[in-house]
């Protein structure tokens, strides 16, 4: 069969590899997931595509373009991976990246350790010149000294240079002459320069995001330009678009530009499913849960939307401790990562106390049951063990599971704790039930944010496992499981518009803002931003541009972001950022500071097409529906208690009006849902099933 106008879109995990193919005028979807490839990852890519479209019968030409998001950028930076950089910045700003905000992260830890920069100190060069906060030059870039610098530089043979002047944001001259230089001299060496990368204040974060994208830049050019070409050979000629971690996608020609942009462009697409697969149920306030076999992240809505932030951190020292890992100055939906997944380690920490994570048995080799030399007990191998997982039928059948290996794996650790395998696995289990469960409460707390009035949507090939269990220790007590819950990030790709956006630091209070230098700065930035996002394929007609602000209160460290209307500003419209400022302030903190003159910061400008409009899925399947349990198996529900004999349903085979009372395992080929005691299960709109505890059932 030969599609027309079909979409492709795939997400790279730590673990798997999935890919899924929707044509939007059948409705019809298919899915492929499998292990992702090392040490280059567009092989699975490839593969995986190449073994969906013949599976399908799909004409390579019949793809309109294709979506993509990757962790290789998350990952090169938490692995120290990437390229030998080197760093010119202002004279005496060489260690800025080792000062850091002067800030601890644990005020009580005596024995604290901070993130290592990604460059090391004899490759950090001091480069005479100093720009003003207000864009004047104080003191000239002397070329002398930096063609003595670029002599250096050739003799360490770097892969990548960072350069970060003093206040380039406001006045980027000193850094396109350094360019200019540089350029010459290290043909073939990629460059970023942190007015174009971060143009924002704040001198410690802007460097550390500009040397990231230094850092991480060849690999992803290496890489990007593998998969192209492959899919080029592979006869689809559709556009290639890029993941970004704001929730939108690009070019491969900006992801080439700025790869840090891309650290989250995986988890983005969980995001934006649990928004999507929400809406489709009438449920604004969504906690979108994406457990996989690496990690587990949250992402909260406030009123139907997902929350963009402009500063995060990566590569943590410390996983769930702010501060200890890399700023970054990216746009970026607010998300957190609240615990382990499927390959997570299970040891003994410091304590000598059982703790899961960060390390991760990844798919080479994996969790011990894929009997792919892995021999330590994960998270994947827990869940086996208590029956929640079924060994013919992991991820479809085309990955079996080896049950004595997985309680092989236990066997030291259990000895060591002296309790039984079964009793280990299922304190395994519950402690990454509970840490996810912590992490996402105080995520909440922190916002304000009341979570027993929220649904959770629950993806990823363990999200829907472990939803109940993290949903009962947030006091959720309604939990969606979409379709194809096992993709859900490559299925959130699907539904992101083409979109960039620009940020550009202009510091002053309302009432002296320079209007004409201002609608100057605007509108460069918005046509900056059309012409990639017209270069990605959308019509000048279709694009639709935002504005948004930082403000603050004059004196205070931080800003709140207040959208405004993208216009020429005149003078009448100081009074309007002024009122729109107190209304989200006042909806942040309850009260206002009067009599405080506002100053505005920062400017983001947002250039974006329209969302892809995906319909209700067609989710016809070969098999009848029966609404009969397949099997039963014996599944451990409790610490203590035996296990109980526990019917398993295949989702395929369910009708529209099914429902049942728990406990039961539903299995699917991507991902499998465990029902806990007490919570009951019925289909619902879109093929998604409805878990109900309490009242809500």
């Amino acid at each position: 069969m030969s599609l027309s106008e079909s979409l492709l879109a795939v997400d790279i995990g730590g673990t798997f590899t999935d890919i899924v193919a929707f044509d939007p005028q059948s409705r019809q979807i298919w899915v492929e997931k499998l292990l992702t490839s090392y040490p280059d990852p567009s092989a699975a890519v490839l593969d995986g595509i190449r073994h969906l479209l013949e599976a399908h019968s799909i004409s390579p030409d019949a793809i309109r373009y294709v979506t993509h998001g990757t962790t290789l950028i998350t990952n090169t930076l938490i692995e120290r991976k990437g390229a030998k950089t080197a760093l010119l910045t202002t004279a005496g700003f060489r260690d800025a990246l080792e000062i850091g905000n002067e800030g601890r992260y644990d005020m009580y830890d005596l024995a604290l350790v901070k993130p290592a920069p990604l460059v090391e100190r004899r490759l950090r060069f001091d480069v005479p010149e100093r720009v003003l906060a207000d864009g004047r030059i104080w003191q000239e870039l002397d070329l002398d000294a930096l063609g003595g610098i670029c002599a250096q530089l050739e003799e360490e043979d770097i892969e990548a240079l960072a350069i970060c002047f003093l206040h380039a944001y406001t006045n980027p001259a000193h850094e396109l002459a350094a360019l200019d230089q540089v350029k010459a001299r290290l043909t073939g060496v990629p460059v970023s320069v942190s007015h174009q990368v971060a143009p924002g204040m704040r001198e410690y974060p802007r460097a550390s995001t500009t040397v990231a994208n230094a850092y991480v830049q060849p690999i992803t050019e290496r890489y990007l330009t593998r998969l192209d070409d492959g899919l080029r050979r592979s006869g689809i000629e559709a556009p290639l678009n890029i993941m970004l971690s704001s929730g939108g996608t690009t070019t491969v020609d900006a992801a080439r530009a700025f790869p840090v942009r891309l650290v989250e462009s995986g988890p983005a697409g969980g995001a934006l499913a649990g928004l999507y697969w929400g809406k489709q149920l009438d449920d604004s306030d969504v906690l979108a849960f994406d457990m996989g076999g690496t990690t587990a992240k949250a992402v909260l809505t406030r009123d139907g939307e997902l929350t963009v932030s402009n500063t995060s951190e990566v590569a943590h020292v410390h996983r769930f401790k702010r501060g200890s890992g890399l700023p970054l100055m990216v746009p970026m939906i607010e998300m957190i990562e609240i615990g382990a997944g499927g390959g997570s380690i299970a040891h003994l920490n410091r304590l000598g106390l059982p703790g899961v994570g960060p390390q991760s048995a990844g798919s080479d080799p994996g969790p011990a049951a894929y009997a792919r030399g892995g021999a330590e007990p994960t998270v994947t191998d827990a869940d086996l063990l208590l029956g929640y997982l079924n060994p013919e039928y992991f991820a479809g059948g085309s990955l079996p599971l080896d049950v004595d290996l997985a309680r092989r794996s236990f066997e030291g650790l259990a000895a060591a704790l002296e309790l039984s395998v079964d009793r280990l696995a299922w304190g395994v289990h519950q402690l990454v039930n509970e840490n996810m469960a912590a992490a996402a409460r105080v995520h909440a707390a922190e916002r304000g944010l009341e979570l027993r009035r929220y649904s959770m949507v629950a993806t990823g090939g363990a999200g829907p496992v472990h939803a109940c269990g993290v949903a009962g220790g947030l006091g959720i007590r309604r939990i969606i499981i979409p379709p194809l819950a096992g993709v859900g990030s490559a299925f959130g790709f699907l539904t992101a518009p083409i979109a960039f956006d620009f940020t550009r630091s202009y510091v002053a209070k309302l009432t002296e803002l320079d209007l004409r230098e201002l609608n100057g700065i605007l509108r460069g930035l918005e046509r900056e931003g059309c012409g990639i996002v017209e270069s990605a394929g959308v019509p000048a007609d279709d694009i639709s541009v935002q504005l948004s602000i930082d403000m603050r209160y004059v004196g205070q460290g931080y800003e709140v972001r207040v959208p405004f209307p993208m216009q020429v500003l005149d003078g009448d419209h100081i009074a309007s950022m002024k009122r729109a400022f107190e209304a989200e302030y006042h909806r942040f903190y309850g009260q206002l500071a009067e009599g405080v003159p506002i100053e505005a910061v920062n400017w983001r400008v947002l250039i974006t097409g329209p969302a892809p409009q995906i319909e209700a899925l067609s989710l016809r399947s070969a098999a009848a529906a029966t609404d009969a349990p397949i099997a039963c198996r014996p599944v451990r529900f409790e610490a203590d208690a035996p296990a109980r004999q526990t019917p398993v349903f295949r989702r395929d085979q369910l009708s529209e009006e099914w429902s049942a009372d728990g406990p039961m395992i539903i299995e699917e080929a991507a991902s499998t849902t465990v029902v806990l005691p007490g919570w009951t299960a019925r289909t619902a709109a879109g093929g998604c099933l409805l878990l109900l505890q309490g009242d809500e059932r």
